[in-house]
């Protein structure tokens, strides 16, 4: 499949998740704001969040996307956005941003790279996003990606799911 490359926005550079970076990933996956809504609140252990590395290396190679760590140009790390793959079901868009960067448009301009990548260079038919509802910020990002809302659901608080 294609290898993973790096992807270039206004403000950012993204490049692929990897195998060194499972500490950084692990402290910004632990910050209780920003594992509030991603991982249902609930921390990782470092070892999960080498798994997930890891699957997301296996996933560039077998289908050309999986994790990537958006930097600001000259800076450090902002967040991550990425595509999971979902079986046979269109891969699921995700992101987000270190707290301090909360309301800069990074989040939207990150995953607007990878929804691109995912459209255009891979030429999928279609990408997919679920985000709690009261995530409105996260809500607000999928809208500005023009992606449209296809049905809700209820997990303790209400899923919202979108798809490009």
């Amino acid at each position: 499949m294609a290898t993973a490359r790096e992807l270039e926005t206004a403000r950012l550079r993204l490049r692929p998740c990897r195998a060194d970076d499972a500490e950084q990933v692990h402290a910004l996956w632990t910050d209780a704001r920003v594992r509030h809504f991603l991982f249902d609140d609930r921390t990782l252990s470092a070892e999960e969040a080498r798994s997930h590395i890891e699957a997301s290396l296996a996933s560039f190679e077998r289908h050309g996307y999986g994790l990537w760590l958006a930097f600001a140009r000259g800076g450090g790390l902002v967040g991550f956005a990425g595509l999971l793959r979902a079986d046979a079901d269109p891969p699921n868009l995700i992101y987000g941003t270190r707290p301090e960067h909360w309301g800069s448009g990074y989040a939207t301009e990150a995953a607007c790279a990878v929804l691109n990548y995912a459209l255009k260079t891979l030429r999928l038919p279609k990408v997919r996003a679920d985000v709690d509802g009261p995530n409105l910020a996260s809500v607000r990002v999928l809208e500005k990606l023009g992606m449209k809302r296809t049905r809700a659901a209820a997990r303790g608080a209400p899923l919202l799911y979108f798809e490009s």
